[in-house]
């Protein structure tokens, strides 16, 4: 028999929530002014919740995503890495040969006419550093309750940064010492100023490909002059310039060639590289490099050390260890062999 509207809001009162139409029981016990069950307790002890705790439906994901730096490319761009000495290593002379003399009439009895070597001496010094990597026993605990290796990320960012920091002394060396880089060699030949465009200016973003090939052609025809014709089209070069620069080599003329394409047909080994380094303050930065003549690399990006661990050392509840290395910067053996130009 259903229950009375009456009774049926005296238990609601008391917790016990009944459809209207539910079958309780006979008219003999609804007699007792439903007084049954009002031994139940009227208010829960703790807050209500209807669910189990986050923690127990939360995953961690075991693939760790590292925030993205920028691409360190001077060591390709370089054509490689090279060790010279150790880092007990301070300096370093780099010998250059000149063959000298000259002929005469030959004459059986004359001893004129002379040969020679000139060798000069190009000096560079090298630039340590250093980095110490720390982590506590409770530390690496916590993040392992969470499945992170945590000191294997603390590796990861030392690589990191020391990788970070030899490719920026590789395009600038080091201040104060004989310690240049790729972007800024005292040796390297002044940088051209690109041709004024017909919309105006002299950078690439409204130029057409006839007029981006002309400055690149500029590039390549300083290089013929600077080696004495120790270059042709066929010979490896490098051109190198910032990310933003590249889109413009994507610019296409009437007949849906772009520059690009025209670069590929016209130089066969050339290869186009791009580094962040040629966003300068001065200008988009873009150099063509030679990258070996007569058989000797034009430069390489050197070091001592890449990367020396050195003690591990126990604290109390902690470790630390100190990681060093060090640099020369970039050899340019034949500055001749890069032109370059500012402001594209």
């Amino acid at each position: 028999m259903a229950i009375k509207p009456a009774e049926l809001a005296f238990l609601g009162t008391q917790g016990i929530i009944l459809h209207p139409a539910s079958i309780w029981a006979a008219d003999a016990r609804l007699a007792l002014d439903a007084q049954i069950a009002l031994d139940a307790q009227t208010a829960t002890v703790f807050p209500q919740n209807a669910g189990v705790p986050w923690q127990m439906t939360n995953i961690i994901d075991p693939e760790m995503v590292r925030a993205l730096v920028t691409p360190m490319k001077a060591s390709i761009i370089l054509g490689g890495e090279t060790k010279k000495g150790d880092w007990t290593t301070l300096s370093a002379q780099f010998p250059v040969g000149e063959s000298t003399g000259y002929t005469t009439s030959y004459g059986d009895f004359n001893r004129n006419g002379s040969i020679g070597a000139n060798i000069g001496w190009v000096p560079r010094q090298s630039y340590a550093f250093q980095t110490v990597t720390q982590w506590g026993e409770r530390e690496a605990a916590l993040y392992g309750a969470a499945a992170v290796d945590y000191t294997s990320e603390l590796g990861h960012a030392r690589g990191l940064v020391h990788q970070k920091f030899m490719n920026l002394s590789y395009f600038f060396g080091v201040s104060t010492l004989q310690n240049y880089g790729l972007l800024n060699d005292p040796s390297l030949s002044a940088a051209l100023t690109p041709a004024t465009k017909a919309v105006g200016g002299a950078t690439w973003v409204s130029a057409t490909p006839t007029e981006v090939l002309a400055d690149i052609q500029a590039l390549y025809s300083k290089l013929q002059v600077q080696l004495g014709g120790n270059l042709d089209l066929a010979s490896p070069m490098i051109l190198a310039m910032s990310p933003a620069t590249e889109v413009y080599l994507l610019n296409t003329n009437s007949f849906g060639i772009s520059v690009a394409d025209i670069i590929k047909k016209n130089f066969p080994n050339l290869k186009v590289e791009t580094a962040p380094e040629y966003a300068t303050v001065g200008g988009n930065l873009i150099q063509l490099i030679a990258q070996t003549i007569d058989g000797i690399r034009t430069g390489y990006a050197a070091f001592t050390e890449k990367d020396r661990a050195h003690a591990l050392i126990p604290d109390l509840s902690s470790w630390a260890q100190k990681h060093s290395g060090g640099t020369w910067g970039a050899i340019i053996r034949r500055p001749l062999a890069i032109a370059q130009s500012l402001g594209v």
